[in-house]
């Protein structure tokens, strides 16, 4: 069963119904949990989520792939192409307040829950359906995975060395993406049906939360018509807002204004740049930035990242090392937002997680139960939805 909340819940006394699996959907749910909603996962009797075998590495009898996603959360198995598990989720819907499901389009288990049906017998319902496409068009009955979507997404063809091999994002950016915007259009949906009293069908797809990810990279085509591609760690329009190397390693340095450029260059004792034509201004920079990334990676070659770091940050120029998972989780500033939590699981003990990233009146929402087992508490919600002629008996 899920723990009580002794921290920020928003969405206490909101019950969801999670028929997701994967990343998106379970993401999803998990922030609902997070944020104090009461959410039951259904898996398949049958090995569950397929992401408790997406391993190694695993901790316990599963991987932590599915561990990252799933806490907070119930779990309930349940064949849904059965008469008697269709049953028991009908009995569950009508004390259901949302339900995320990413059914494959056109699957019999998208026919069985169609939302049309389904908001007939439960107006109250907001049902979240999370595709690889959308709803329309000719991709929309494909399948996809994150990567699917970070290729015909345009994510790809934006990441990696210019001229080099198409990198997908270090992040699962198509799934998470669709994540989080699904996640906005059910508390929007909530807030409606608190004026109305009635549910919503929210959608969403990986490729349209791609595109919306474009921002600044869909309004320069749109401007210039140019097709753009990887610049590594550069952005389009700034300069120098990139990675460069010193002699031990690599650091960023993010300019953000021609005032920053001005510090920058006193920092590293060029102040003749600043009345180079070809640096002069933003827009100079970015028009003639291979000769702008020669100049400045010889000026940092010698000095180490950690001397950079310090000169520059000393003249209020942006700069950050660049820093591996084990030197984020082990930071001082990591620990004092609170942003590494422990949840108790019931066979393997203590596991660590990633908080939830909002805080409310200065308070972070606290990490309830540890990721379930599967089906561990099957027993539990199916003796709760009864039907009544079996109550007591």
């Amino acid at each position: 069963m899920n723990a009580t909340h002794t921290g920020p819940a928003p969405l206490a006394g909101v019950r969801v119904l999670d028929l997701s699996k994967i990343l998106a959907g379970p993401y999803a749910t998990m922030s609902l949990a997070d944020l104090g909603a009461d959410v039951t996962k259904v898996e398949h009797p049958e090995g569950g989520d397929p992401t408790r075998s997406w391993g190694p590495p695993f901790v316990g009898a599963d991987a932590t792939y599915y561990l990252a996603i799933n806490r907070g959360k119930k779990s309930v198995t349940v064949d849904l192409k059965s008469d008697e598990g269709q049953d028991l989720i009908h009995r569950i819907l009508g004390e259901t307040d949302v339900v995320v499901e990413n059914f494959k389009p056109g699957s019999g288990l998208q026919r069985i829950f169609d939302y049309r049906t389904l908001s007939e017998r439960y107006p109250h319902l907001v049902v979240l359906h999370i595709s690889a496409f959308g709803e329309e068009g000719p991709l929309r009955d494909e399948p996809g995975y994150d990567m699917i979507a970070q290729a015909a997404g345009g994510l790809m063809s934006l990441t990696g060395e210019p001229g080099g091999a198409p990198m997908k994002a270090g992040f699962a950016m198509g799934d998470l993406g669709a994540a989080l915007f699904g996640l906005i259009g059910v508390l929007a949906a909530l807030v409606e049906r608190s004026r109305t009293g009635r549910g919503q069908y929210v959608t969403t797809s990986l490729f349209e939360c791609q595109l919306a990810l474009h921002v600044n990279w869909a309004t320069n085509y749109f401007a210039t018509g140019e097709r753009p591609g990887a610049l590594g760690s550069g952005h389009p329009n700034l300069a120098p807002y990139q990675a460069f190397p010193a002699s031990d390693g690599y650091f960023v340095v993010a300019v953000g204004n021609d005032t920053q450029w001005a510090s920058l260059c006193s920092a590293i004792g060029r102040d003749d740049l600043t009345a180079d034509p070809r640096f002069e201004r933003n827009r100079d920079r970015v028009a003639n930035r291979g000769d702008l990334e020669r100049e400045l990676s010889a000026a940092f070659a010698p000095g180490t990242v950690e001397h950079w770091c310090d000169t520059l940050a000393a003249h209020a120029v942006p700069v950050s090392p660049i820093r591996h998972l084990d030197e984020i989780y082990a930071d001082p500033h990591t620990a004092a937002l609170g942003m590494i939590g422990t949840v108790e699981h019931p066979t393997i003990g203590s596991l660590r997680q990633i908080a939830f990233p909002v805080s409310f009146s200065g308070e972070r929402p606290h990490l309830t139960s540890a990721p379930p087992v599967l089906g561990a508490d099957t027993d539990a919600i199916v003796g709760a939805h009864r039907p009544h002629s079996m109550a007591g008996g």
